[in-house]
């Protein structure tokens, strides 16, 4: 008797375990290929520190304890955002040899206590700050149902500090390359564009180590789709990246697969050798800026390019599709 009542018991925990989903991915198994050169605007959660400078004998924003990379989100427990609202807080101040600093280091708020030093009439903190980045990069995928788009493949660094910067927002944008610096063995190139920032084709609402990603509000002019391949299907040979090197104009690459690492998750699970001759005379191998440019293989959509390898440019790095993609849901 009691044999029976755990059999039943185990059928209908099986029968729950065979009716749960097999699935909770919420991106789509088809996407749109990028390879459009964008423009990039990050704004900063808060004022960036990158620097200090020395003020009538004096180091006054070393003496309060600041460093490079700290986020300096309040003045006198009022909230900052920008440059503009850190000065006019401190204008504002009363005591200006006791300004009430809140910031954020490695994820933790601290706070201190700055003095502000008037020299020739001006009130100086002794603090080079930033509070947004800009540049360019190329555009991984959009996803066809939600507009979810996925860009560079690795995470933006405020250039000074090489800390990451935690953003607010942010805007993507039309661009065009105007040329190549090509890469030479030791010392990687670029391309070079202009872009239009006020022809917005997405609003950006994170940067992490698997790119940076937002919702999408451009015109969509290449609408082939593309599966998804997971990390199992993705294997060393033959491949193609998309990339702009001149003007608009998507094309299309031949590259070849080294070394895929399936259970790696991070930027660097794929290693590739541009293999295309006419890539390599143009750009000399990966440059700055095909940062996020998809890898194709067997006509899916397998990953993006995140890295060059430094010493030899005609090979880089890319990423899974895959990880982006789940970045881009969270």
């Amino acid at each position: 008797m009691k044999f029976k009542k755990i059999k039943k018991i185990l059928w209908i925990f099986l029968l729950t375990f065979l009716i749960m989903p097999t699935s909770t991915l919420a991106y789509s198994k088809y996407v749109y290929a990028g390879g459009d050169n964008i423009g990039i605007e990050l704004h900063a959660k808060g004022v960036m520190v990158i620097g200090t400078y020395q003020v009538n004998d004096t180091y006054p924003a070393v003496d309060a304890g600041l460093k490079n990379g700290d986020m300096i989100i309040k003045i006198n427990d009022q909230k900052v955002e920008s440059i503009e609202d850190m000065v006019e807080k401190i204008n504002q101040a009363e005591n200006k040899e006791k300004i009430k600093v809140t910031y954020l280091r490695n994820m933790k708020t601290e706070e201190t206590t700055l003095k502000v030093i008037q020299e020739e009439e001006i009130y100086k903190t002794g603090l080079y700050v930033k509070d947004s980045i800009t540049g360019i990069g190329t555009l991984s995928f959009i996803d066809p149902e939600t507009k979810r788009f996925g860009a560079l493949g690795h995470e933006i660094l405020e250039k000074t500090t090489g800390e990451l910067l935690e953003i607010k927002d942010g805007k993507i944008f039309h661009s065009t390359v105007t040329d190549i610096v090509r890469s030479e063995e030791g010392v990687p190139g670029e391309k070079n564009a202009r872009y239009d920032t006020d022809q917005v084709e997405g609003v950006v609402f994170a940067n992490t180590e698997e790119g940076i990603f937002g919702d999408y509000t451009g015109k969509i002019e290449d609408t082939t789709l593309y599966e998804v391949a997971t990390p199992e299907e993705v294997h060393t040979g033959s491949a193609k990246i998309r990339t702009v090197v001149d003007g608009e104009e998507i094309q299309e690459y031949e590259i070849e697969l080294l070394k895929v690492e399936k259970n790696q998750e991070n930027n660097k699970s794929m290693l590739f050798e541009i293999t295309d001759q006419d890539l390599l005379k143009l750009s000399g191998g990966v440059v700055s800026g095909m940062s996020g440019s998809p890898i194709i293989q067997d006509n899916k959509i397998v990953g993006a390019v995140t890295h060059v390898v430094v010493d030899h440019p005609k090979r880089g790095y890319g990423i899974f599709i895959t990880n982006m993609l789940e970045e881009s849901e969270k």
